[in-house]
């Protein structure tokens, strides 16, 4: 990994990237290349240490060309001060130490920004960093969703930092988490690198499922928070009172204290581009009322002195890099690294599981990482060197300290489902990385960067464990996108047994369900979470509108949203998070029809598929590939049934009296990955290939299946 001639390569494309970073950039160049023309000739230390002059000269090029842009920049709003300044530049300010030790660092705020899913988080993001000059104004909206797949959906998966400097001489760590309830362990994990939180509200929609979720973690941490309405600008807002008395009635029930309760509130419109105290008197131009809330209410890091404590850096994310290997990210609690220094890595419970040395300490400029000479107490830094420290653990000086920095755990996964090696009769024929030693490198990966995903390999097999069924299909359309061919089974909830309890005395867990439905369709929605186990907590009724609180178990759930779409026509609005596990609540009917299962293979013909489309909905086109127990549609009815989908019309010499008719068939129905995910039943598998998603039996013979049903009667 860090080998001569990954980092000889890395250095050349870092000089190239010097030459395009600016049209007055040779004297830099010449420098740059001066640098690493000699390549081979040094020693493995010598080439990291010119790698990272490199990256400090690229950083510098970069900088200079953008504060040019910057003070060419035409920008409507600027918050950053008279003149850009460099974050690096800015001094860190320590106040004097108290009793216990400790000191603040007075212009340094770090926070995050929280909401339910579809709120406006990462506009307000991209709001604030125009606004500070960190970026540009004709920049592409929503910058911090770098990933495809967050473009694509529209939604955050991962959790972001991103770090600007207001009136050039505060500097404020901003985390971007994401908002879906699948994805609430990216939210859990940051909490121990910030001071407070900024809560983002719906001025319209008022407090929702994970608005609960992520407030209640706040506060566990002892978070002091910020709420901004955002959207306030829309006719249907809620504000005047009654969306601000549902935000403190949930503030009371998770328990707020004194501290937490006095918040300040904001109200503001993150694509309009500003934020006031008062809605009615205030001057709508900027979000300078954002900042200067951040500054008086947002605590200042409370630490060890940078100059007379020991090292301690408690991680919060996970990275890797293709020169530096794993790079871990997180607040530092007290005293200074810098490159080369000697460190250890302690777990929750104080077990050293590494001794290392620094190879890079990095700092974040707007959304570049770049790397430092020296970074102080209080700040948040990625170190790169460290191999095996994970979220939670403490990285800390090796001699000085014994003891870790206090972290709380990970909620734990409540969905499981298996990944297991291709063997269909297509098997290798689409993906390139199809073996079992392929698939555990992959999600052994996955499982260092994504804390809250477990992974148990189980012989040529693996269970994966998570949070929902988004956040298992986010993981599979990553690995079809890399090249990767398996095949996963259905998910099933994971129930913990009872302290004490005998062998029938389980928990499962629950799940708070929220349901924004037209009247006339409530009631459909309430026969349907009756079947399921569900217990109704509120009804309430604004209008044509009617909003629905329920309880309902997990597993109750698994494949309701599509059906919830259906049943309201797309027009209703679903939204869930976990809650609590409580006593087993009994089976559950068995809601999904049955399938239509290839009798054999070869490519679909119109022919064949014509006659199915009145026996259910049909799942493949014509000329697609199919094989024996292959599932191609939906029956119509609860049993499955087995048919022909590559039947052929033989030619004979009999003519027609008149023009045969044109088979015209509906198009298929398109599962998207986490529909397909809640659809299949236990004796079924997903068949994942990077250009293909296919049903299919666990038992692919006919006959074979007909047995294995004789000998569980």
């Amino acid at each position: 990994m860090l080998n001569s001639k990954n980092l000889v390569a890395s250095g050349s494309r870092i000089v190239r990237k010097i030459a395009s970073s600016s049209s007055q950039s040779k004297p830099c160049i010449g420098a740059a290349s001066s640098v690493f023309s000699q390549g081979f000739h040094f020693e493995h230390s010598n080439l990291l240490q010119k790698h990272s002059l490199l990256q400090r000269l690229l950083s510098q090029q970069q900088e200079r060309f953008f504060s040019s842009n910057l003070r060419q920049h035409d920008s409507k709003v600027d918050l950053s001060g008279s003149n850009y300044i460099n974050i690096l530049d800015i001094p860190q300010v320590e106040s004097e130490a108290d009793s216990e030790g400790f000191v603040t660092v007075k212009n340094i705020r770090n926070l995050a920004i929280i909401a339910h899913v579809d709120t406006g988080k990462t506009t307000m993001i991209d709001c604030l960093l125009k606004q500070t000059g960190t970026i540009k104004d004709d920049a592409e909206e929503r910058t911090m969703d770098s990933l495809d797949l967050e473009k694509e959906r529209g939604i955050t998966i991962m959790a972001k930092l991103t770090s600007v400097q207001y009136k050039g001489e505060y500097i404020i760590n901003i985390v971007d988490t994401p908002g879906h309830a699948d994805f609430s362990g990216e939210v859990e994990r940051v909490m121990s690198m910030v001071d407070g939180v900024c809560l983002l509200v719906d001025a319209t929609e008022g407090v929702m499922a994970q608005t609960k979720f992520v407030l209640r973690k706040a506060l566990e941490h002892g978070l002091k928070p910020i709420v901004i309405f955002n959207k306030s600008d829309r006719e249907t807002a809620r504000i005047g009172g009654e969306v601000e008395n549902e935000v403190y009635d949930l503030f009371i029930d998770l328990g707020a204290n004194d501290e937490q309760l006095d918040f300040p509130i904001l109200y503001a419109s993150a694509k309009s581009g500003w934020a006031v105290k008062d809605f009615e008197k205030d001057e709508r131009k900027n979000t300078a009322p954002i900042f200067e809330a951040i500054l008086e209410h947002i605590p200042c890091p409370k630490v060890r002195p940078s100059a007379a404590s020991p090292f301690q850096m408690l991680v919060s994310t996970v990275d890797y890099d293709r020169i530096f290997g794993r790079i871990v990210t997180g607040k530092m609690y007290g005293g200074a690294v810098k490159p080369g220094d000697r460190v250890k890595v302690m777990s929750r419970t104080g077990e050293v599981l590494e001794e290392g040395k620094v190879l890079q300490v990095m700092q974040r400029i707007g959304m570049q990482r770049t790397p430092v000479k020296r970074a102080l107490s209080g700040s948040i830094v990625s170190i790169a060197g460290i191999s095996k420290a994970s979220v939670t653990d403490t990285v800390c000086d090796v001699k000085q300290v014994t003891t870790p920095i206090e972290a709380k755990p990970i909620d734990p996964p409540i969905l499981s489902v298996m990944f297991l090696v291709n063997d269909s009769p297509l098997a290798g024929k689409e993906g390139k990385l199809c073996s079992a030693t392929q698939l555990r490198a992959r999600l052994l990966k996955e499982a260092e960067m994504n804390v809250s995903l477990t992974i148990k390999p189980m012989g040529e097999a693996f269970e994966i464990m998570g949070r929902g069924e988004m956040q298992l299909a986010v993981l599979i359309e990553n690995m079809r996108r890399e090249g990767y061919e398996f095949q996963v089974s259905p998910p099933r909830v994971i129930f913990k047994d009872v302290e004490g309890g005998g062998k029938d005395d389980i928990l499962e867990p629950i799940e708070e369900v929220t349901i924004d439905v037209d009247n006339g369709l409530a009631a459909q929605c309430m026969e349907k979470l009756a079947k399921r186990k569900g217990e109704m907590i509120d009804y309430k009724v604004d209008g044509i509108k009617a909003k629905l609180l329920y309880r309902v178990p997990t597993r109750g759930l698994i494949g309701y949203a599509s059906e919830f779409r259906t049943d309201t026509r797309g027009e209703g609005m679903l939204t869930h998070i976990f809650s609590d596990y409580e006593p087993y609540k009994g089976p559950i009917e068995k809601t999904r029809k049955g399938v239509m299962v290839s009798l054999e293979g070869g490519k679909g013909t119109p022919y064949a598929l014509g006659p199915l489309e009145a026996r259910g909905n049909i799942f493949i086109h014509p000329s697609a590939e199919c094989y024996e127990g292959m599932i191609v549609g939906e029956h119509s009815r609860e049993n499955d049934i087995e048919v022909n989908p590559c039947k052929e019309k033989h030619l004979t010499n009999m003519r027609a009296a008149g023009k045969e008719d044109t088979i015209r068939l509906s198009p298929p129905r398109v599962f998207q990955l986490e529909e397909v995910l809640t659809y299949i039943q236990q004796d079924e598998l997903i068949e994942v290939t990077p250009k293909n998603i296919r049903l299919r039996k666990k038992v692919l013979g006919a006959l074979d299946r007909k047995m294995a049903k004789r000998k569980e009667k």
